[in-house]
């Protein structure tokens, strides 16, 4: 059972006792610092465990601002790399806009020490991140 780490209008961070932090984006509005808050306690919580593993529920989400996209990419990636951040398996949307936004940061990584990839059912995102080494 996943136990309950952080929640915000932008979405929940779950301790998943397999050794990663889930993450699930809702579809509800949110405001300016929002997605901000959840993204610096994703990188809190994997330090904490020693965690290097996301699953990121995006089918909700609502799309990144642009000010949203260039902080991810410029910012936080960084920092949660050098955290130990290495392995994210994402859960797409359907919404062009959430998956064009995503593409965009997750191009970012070129040359950082970090693996993305996308998935269309829980279940194989789940079974690749499990496969990926717990720490970096």
């Amino acid at each position: 059972m996943s136990l309950l780490y952080f929640e915000n209008a932008a979405g929940r961070l779950l301790e998943d006792p397999a050794g990663f932090l889930r993450v699930v984006w809702t579809g509800r509005p949110r405001g300016p610092h929002d997605a901000q808050a959840l993204f610096t306690h994703m990188q809190a919580a994997l330090q904490r465990h020693g965690w290097s593993r996301i699953f990121i529920d995006q089918r909700q989400m609502l799309p990144f601002s642009p000010q949203e996209q260039t902080w991810v990419a410029r910012h936080w990636l960084p920092q949660a790399v050098q955290a130990g951040y290495r392995h994210g398996a994402v859960l797409v949307s359907n919404d062009v806009m959430v998956r064009l936004a995503t593409a965009y940061v997750t191009t970012q990584v070129q040359g950082q020490p970090l693996l993305y990839r996308s998935f269309e059912t829980e279940d194989a995102a789940i079974a690749w991140l499990l496969r990926q080494p717990m720490t970096p």
